[in-house]
């Protein structure tokens, strides 16, 4: 899950130039078959995900017998983000794409606006779109149509040490909950108790990572305090990220560098050797956990919320299944892309997968079956999960946002907030509109 944060910057460029170019190849024989399709995925077959995957469409192939088939490509991407969307790219550019293909979420806008992609609403009826997480939707969604669906989701939490927090006097019953979360200020309460205990930061926030990390862990502060990073047609940055809320928002991110909470160049595995007693990171954390530092005791918080709107807000977003706009087999294609996100799939994906479930139903279904930490997430998903921004050009936008972060981590050259966020959301509209214009 963790390789969805490296990401190709080049791919919005690549995107508009070869959708105007031409060229195909000669169509395989068994590919004429108005029921066999094939499907593109970015893992290996040899991965927990890959297996998932494969008994998806294995249960597929059984229940469409003598009706549809699906076949499989595992193209792994490398550890920059590059050869699954290499491959995508070019076979965009020879028209030799297959019927479905998996994108990471904030792609959806630039390969719907490209037409790389088509939209599935004409094949919902039997989806029941309303126990679908509405982050699934959201990410998927583009100009008012709905192209890409997830099969899987994610979450970010506040992890924590429960010896170190009780060491700092801090009581079970003062932790937040759903229904309850910090609030900004009480959250600051909570590293000051921590701070004047281990005098060191105490809550690492991966600022230093310096990558989609940012974007994705981040964006939640801005929108609980009623700020936004790109209008929701995903056409202006001006206005959004330098407003008002979202300057108040990035001035509370600085605070805790300011004082110290937040490390800029943390220790790294700090919390996982006990040096930090909190630690902003996702689902994926807790495999790591539980198979290498099994002496740990941690538990999983909520998002905190801005003292203002009191509204929680939590980072979502993973790969999802497309239509290509190449495909000659639409409804063999839709089917299969229903078929691999309803409930049973979604079970099969979570469990095995260790990620969490794009259904309100499979998060009913499991719930029993996963640890407490993961409970905390897939209840966070389901309350308060909010995908990235859909915008064509959002590589850019948000390589600009963590530029931001960056911008203002660096506390002692006193960087103006308003001037920071003025400065990247003019970069971010250069780019909007640059892309939006091919």
């Amino acid at each position: 899950m963790k390789k969805l944060f490296k990401y190709s910057m080049l791919l919005i460029a690549t995107l508009g130039l070869v959708s105007a170019c031409g060229g195909s190849k000669e169509t395989k024989k068994e590919d004429k078959d108005p029921g066999s399709i094939k499907v593109w995925v970015q893992f290996s077959d040899e991965t927990p995900e890959g297996k998932a995957w494969q008994e998806i469409v294995d249960g597929f192939n059984k229940e469409y017998k003598g009706k549809y088939k699906v076949s499989t490509e595992y193209i792994p991407r490398s550890g920059s983000g590059g050869g699954y969307e290499d491959k995508v790219n070019a076979a965009v550019t020879t028209k030799t794409l297959p019927d479905v293909i998996t994108l990471d979420g904030p792609n959806t806008a630039a390969y719907a606006h490209s037409k790389v992609i088509a939209p599935l609403d004409d094949y919902l009826k039997d989806a029941d779109m309303d126990d679908v997480l509405d982050s699934i939707k959201q990410q998927g969604t583009y100009d008012g149509k709905f192209y890409a669906f997830g099969f899987s989701e994610s979450s970010v939490g506040m992890y924590y040490n429960k010896k170190m927090f009780k060491d700092a006097g801090i009581k079970d019953e003062e932790l937040p909950t759903i229904d309850k979360p910090w609030t900004w200020s009480e959250l600051e309460d909570i590293l000051s108790r921590l701070h004047k205990k281990y005098d060191s930061p105490v809550f690492d926030m991966q600022i230093a990572s310096n990558d989609e990390m940012l974007t994705y862990a981040y964006t939640p502060f801005i929108w609980s305090n009623d700020g936004d990073v790109v209008n929701s047609k995903g056409t202006e940055a001006k206005g959004q990220f330098n407003s008002k809320n979202s300057v108040e928002a990035l001035s509370f991110i600085q605070n805790l560098v300011k004082k110290d909470y937040v490390p800029i160049t943390p220790v790294e595995k700090g919390f996982e050797t006990q040096k930090y007693p909190m630690y902003l990171s996702g689902s994926w954390t807790m495999a790591d956990l539980e198979a290498n530092y099994p002496d740990v005791d941690y538990g999983i918080l909520p998002y905190p919320v801005s003292d203002k709107t009191k509204k929680l807000v939590s980072p979502t977003g993973s790969w999802q299944l497309a239509m290509t706009t190449q495909t000659e087999k639409k409804d063999a294609a839709a089917a299969f892309i229903l078929y691999a996100t309803n409930t049973e799939s979604s079970k099969i994906m979570s469990l095995e997968n260790s990620v969490l479930p794009i259904r309100k139903s499979t998060i009913d279904l499991i719930k029993n079956d996963v640890s407490e930490g993961m409970k905390v997430l897939m209840e966070q998903n389901q309350a308060s999960g909010h995908a990235r921004p859909v915008v064509v050009a959002y590589p850019q936008v948000s390589r600009a946002f963590q530029q931001a972060i960056q911008d203002l981590s660096y506390f002692d050259e006193n960087p103006d907030v308003q001037k920071v966020a003025d400065q990247r959301a003019e970069e971010m509209q250069q780019a909007i509109d640059a892309s939006l214009k091919r």
